[in-house]
């Protein structure tokens, strides 16, 4: 049987139907409805259209960017703010006539990255996504670990660990807590650094509008773009430490578009063991494997055992 994978996001929804040995077979994506009736319809014509062009019946995995509350059994927390507050995984498995799994797009990235990307084999995996936004999931032998509130994996909405005087209560999330992870590990976040400490040093310079600018600035020697990069390392090191100290997991894996800078990868083993307890640590820390496919991907594997 084929597994099916939707990745239900505020612009685009893409489906990809995987073998049972994980080779690709489907893949096809269409922008994202505003409204919910039109959304639930695109997510069922585009598992339709694979079936019918497979020949085959498949399960239906859906990553959001949200969580489908324990309590309630509605989606909340979502982006795509119009699937809030409806029986997402109902809705859709009563116009399939199937069961349909729904979870967070973190712990699809996940689950993606444990079964068969970059942590395959490893039963703890933590994934954490650090793009334009922080994001994190966890899964367990292949599986997500929602918890039992829904929200297991929710690491950027945590304080920054072990602050500094000049890092204590200097930012504001959108969560509307203070300081916390997401505001200064995130892509956003090191732009947001950058430019801060650019205009403090009145450097006649434009303010840069991506990470990639910042370490290219720093390739080329400039210091203040050398010091934003180690004030990164350093933040990214404490909150991973914070999460292995916690969890311990058997790998880390870092999505979005920061896990894409090389130099990140060969100073974390040395900066984490100034945090973790006992200054020793020997967690795996990797790049990605399937990159922006990884969420679309886990959510086909949400049906992997």
């Amino acid at each position: 049987m084929i597994r099916m994978g939707v990745d239900l996001g505020g612009t685009k929804i893409e489906l990809v139907a995987l073998s049972e040995e994980g080779s690709e077979l489907f893949r096809k994506r269409v922008p994202t409805p505003r409204d919910y009736e039109n959304t639930l319809q695109a997510v069922v014509n585009l598992v339709y259209e694979a079936e019918a062009s497979l020949g085959e019946k498949g399960t239906v995995g859906v990553g959001i960017p949200g969580v489908i509350s324990p309590f309630t059994g509605l989606v909340k927390n979502a982006n795509t703010t119009w699937i809030n507050g409806h029986p997402l995984d109902v809705d859709l498995g009563a116009r399939l006539a199937r069961q349909v799994r729904v979870a967070n797009d973190a712990n699809c990235f996940a689950v993606s990255e444990a079964v068969d990307g970059a942590a395959a084999g490893k039963k703890v995996v933590f994934g954490a996504i650090v793009g334009t936004g922080c994001g994190a999931g966890v899964a367990v032998n292949g599986k997500v670990h929602g918890g039992g509130n829904g929200i297991g994996g929710e690491w950027g909405h945590n304080p920054l660990p072990w602050m500094t005087k000049e890092e204590f209560n200097s930012t504001r999330c959108f969560c509307g807590n203070p300081d916390c992870i997401e505001t200064f590990i995130s892509g956003t976040g090191f732009v947001r650094d950058y430019n801060t400490s650019l205009i403090a040093s009145a450097v006649d310079r434009a303010p840069v509008k991506a990470g990639y600018e910042i370490m290219a600035l720093a390739d080329s020697g400039d210091k203040l773009a050398i010091d934003a990069f180690d004030r990164y390392m350093d933040r990214l090191a404490r909150a991973l430490a914070h999460v292995i100290n916690m969890l311990d997991p058997d790998a880390i894996v870092l999505g979005g578009g920061m896990s894409n800078v090389e130099a990140i990868y060969p100073r974390l083993p040395e900066l984490l063991t100034k945090y973790v307890v006992g200054r020793e640590c020997n967690t795996i820390v990797v790049q990605n494997r399937y990159g922006c496919s990884s969420g679309v991907r886990g959510a086909a594997w949400l049906w992997e055992k």
